[in-house]
């Protein structure tokens, strides 16, 4: 079992920065890649940046130039740096591992002010 625990979500103002984390644990043998996925009422969940074991990134190109994801394997930890944030940005941020299975954490809220 693995556990998915994100944190960083909050309200901020157009155009500002807010850095996501996402924390895994657990009985992890490989890892072969980690996401960030963002959903809005009424839509569905939408691929945000992903980065796989040999640190292939792919981004959404609604987000290209502005969000950057990173990984910290000593730490287990993967990141979402989000820049010049648009409100249309705002939207529940889940983080995905996969280890072989999906793991998802329960997401964390970002609000974006225009």
């Amino acid at each position: 079992q693995v556990q998915v625990v994100e944190s960083g979500g909050g309200l901020v103002q157009a155009g500002g920065s807010l850095r996501l984390s996402c924390v895994y644990s657990g009985m992890i043998f490989r890892l072969y890649y980690q996401g960030w996925y963002r959903q809005t009422p009424g839509k569905q969940r939408e691929l945000v940046a992903s980065i796989t074991s040999n640190n292939n990134t792919n981004y959404a190109d609604s987000v290209k130039g502005r969000f950057t994801i990173s990984r910290d394997n000593a730490k287990n930890t993967v990141y979402l740096q989000m820049n010049s944030l648009k409100p249309e940005d705002a939207a529940v941020y889940y983080c995905s591992v996969f280890t072989g299975r999906e793991y998802w954490g329960r997401g964390t809220q970002v609000t974006v002010s225009s």
